[in-house]
């Protein structure tokens, strides 16, 4: 992984500091902080290449979404030692790889709507994480930690209102709005919420950027298709609306 070194130690560096060096964290918790968002702009960028091969061979769908448990699992279950780097970065690649085949029907139908549909999704929650990940960083240490049990009853909500509108079909609309929209709003502050336990445990001495750059990827990933969505809609919507007229 030559391009998270790059950024975040030799070579040119992505750097942190001018945008910290007024908060409480120590030197080491920022270069941990700039290892973390390197690695994540790397796994944005295998994603995107998982991305490209479903649109190219159209292979993915529910192997990706078996590719993508497998591998976040044995991430997860792989002790965080020297030994392991390499393969740990090998299973967060996998991870990433995964997810984006299982997102090329999403974006693909996307473009074939409007290509700059995708490209409006990617900057907008660009600029929303950005702006939140500073704002967790720019705060008091453990402000916003308190966060984590309501977001959490906000996920089994909405994994009970999916549930219902199976029951309720006529409600399935509604539900999908309600989760659309308010799982934006939620994993917006899981972007909060991640970074503040992120800086935590670096200053409790766990430096494992590799899966703390997977917690941040995650949330990444949930606003950029909930974004998507909603811009699909709104674009289906202005086209319904052109057509009318043209009738």
């Amino acid at each position: 992984m030559d391009f998270v070194n790059r950024l975040s130690g030799q070579g040119p560096r992505f750097n942190l500091n001018s945008a910290l060096k007024f908060t409480e964290l120590s030197v080491p918790v920022q270069r941990h902080l700039e290892k973390v968002y390197a690695t994540l702009a790397a796994t944005l960028l295998v994603s995107a290449s998982g991305v490209y091969f479903n649109l190219v061979t159209g292979l993915g769908g529910f192997l990706s979404m078996i590719a993508f448990v497998a591998c976040s699992v044995w991430l997860a279950v792989t002790p965080n030692e020297p030994k392991n780097l390499n393969k740990r970065y090998a299973l967060l690649g996998g991870t990433a790889f995964a997810q984006g085949a299982s997102l090329g029907p999403l974006i693909g139908a996307a473009m074939a709507m409007d290509s700059a549909l995708v490209l409006t999704a990617f900057l907008g929650t660009a600029a929303l994480f950005g702006s939140f990940s500073l704002a967790a960083l720019m705060s008091r240490r453990r402000s916003y930690l308190y966060l984590g049990a309501g977001l959490s009853s906000a996920i089994s909500t909405f994994a009970m209102i999916r549930l219902a509108s199976w029951f309720f079909p006529a409600a399935r609309s509604m539900a999908f709005s309600a989760e659309l929209y308010g799982g934006l709003l939620v994993f917006a502050g899981y972007v909060i919420f991640d970074t503040q336990v992120i800086v935590e445990e670096a200053f409790a001495g766990n430096m494992d950027h590799i899966r703390h750059a997977m917690m941040v990827f995650v949330d990444f990933v949930a606003i950029a298709v909930r974004l998507l969505v909603i811009l699909m809609q709104k674009e289906e919507s202005k086209e319904k609306r052109r057509r009318r007229r043209e009738d």
